[in-house]
């Protein structure tokens, strides 16, 4: 088996994987509160990273860091797990699945349009033009098609999504300027991050419930959309021969994704959802005609 079929094989399991995490949000706020999911999922990914980095004898880099260095990585853990999950949680809470995972997915263009401010990079008109035809799709989502109206279904909830995809592409520029190894980073993002969802969940809501439902789906998600697809997607893109052959495949996840909200949560998917989804998937790859634009590194999340 050629080394590009086994970043196809690598890269689909992240694809297949990454579109089952929205349905197990949705199904698992049934039985817990957002943050004491957060707490259980963070709990998992924090226990998946540390095997991959013993498993890859990198231990030794996280306990070697400066002070500044876990400085950042406590700065890094604030954003993501801890503020971007509990945004998207709640979102999720609000939102019908079907409305929060594609509102989320805008974040690559939200990368661009926070380059501006943050890399001091300018925008140029295929980028704005992608983030217009993103947010048109977002807007579609949001009032359900029903665009002269302009009524939203869930204003804070649409806020909350959208918001999260804001949060991660801060977290993800702050990131990328960070030359340390990817898994050693993230590791220490999640150790910090869990004292902040610690805090902030007892704080909230009070100790978990031990509900085996809630616990089981938090553990999932901590497990497949914070742990084990990032390690696949690493090893996809350090097998395949570009990283554009094994990216593009992640264009099928969010499609994917409301195929299984369907069937798993039963929700009816509506028109307009998928039409707005194809808006900001249209964006997405508009995106990458300017050269311009700030690109994902290849270990980045699949976008």
């Amino acid at each position: 088996m050629s080394s590009q079929t086994q970043a196809y094989i690598y890269a689909g399991c992240v694809v297949l994987l990454w579109s089952t995490v929205a349905s197990a949000f949705k199904l698992s706020l049934r039985y817990v509160e957002a943050p004491h999911m957060l707490l259980y999922a963070t709990i998992v990914s924090a226990a998946v990273l540390f095997v991959v980095a013993a498993w890859q004898g990198k231990l030794g880099q996280a306990l070697a860091c400066s002070p500044r260095q876990y400085a950042r990585s406590a700065a890094l853990g604030f954003l993501n797990p801890f503020l971007y999950y509990l945004v998207l949680f709640e979102a999720y809470d609000r939102l019908p699945a079907q409305e929060a995972q594609p509102l989320n997915y805008t974040w690559p263009v939200v990368v661009v349009l926070l380059s501006a401010p943050l890399l001091k990079q300018p925008i140029g008109r295929v980028s704005l033009a992608a983030i217009a035809v993103s947010f048109f799709g977002v807007l579609v989502i949001s009032t359900h098609g029903d665009l002269l109206a302009f009524r939203f279904s869930d204003p804070f909830g649409t806020a909350l999504a959208v918001g999260s995809a804001f949060i991660w592409a801060t977290f993800w520029l702050t990131n990328v300027r960070d030359d340390r190894d990817e898994v050693v980073k993230l590791l220490l993002n999640f150790a910090f991050g869990l004292v902040f969802v610690t805090v902030a969940a007892l704080a909230l809501e009070g100790p978990p419930p031990l509900d085996l439902r809630g616990i089981a789906g938090s553990a999932y998600a901590g497990a497949f959309e914070m742990g084990v697809t990032f390690v696949l997607w690493l090893r996809a893109l350090s097998l395949s021969r570009t990283t554009a052959q094994v990216s593009s495949l992640v264009y099928l996840a969010p499609f994917l994704s409301l195929v299984l909200i369907n069937v798993v949560v039963g929700e009816t998917i509506l028109a307009s959802t998928v039409v707005g989804l194809v808006f900001i998937v249209g964006g997405i790859v508009l995106r990458r005609f300017d050269r311009t634009a700030p690109r994902p590194a290849r270990s980045s999340r699949p976008s």
